[in-house]
């Protein structure tokens, strides 16, 4: 069998985290944000972690990560 081949976009978007989650950056926070409060333009810089339905998924993009 072939080696796998890693997702290069998935690779530097996701890191993975000591307990093996996956960690992400957060979505709507690139443009527009006059109309989005301080406190959800706060939230959003906090990294968030892969959700447990989408986790299977992924680690299939990130064979050895």
């Amino acid at each position: 069998m072939p080696k796998m081949k890693t997702h290069r976009g998935a690779a530097k978007r996701l890191k993975k985290t000591a307990t093996g989650k996956l960690k992400r950056h957060k979505a709507f926070r690139s443009h527009i944000l006059t109309k989005k409060s301080p406190k959800r333009k706060r939230k959003l810089r906090k990294a968030g972690i892969v959700s447990k339905g989408d986790q299977k998924r992924i680690a299939q993009l990130l064979p050895y990560k």
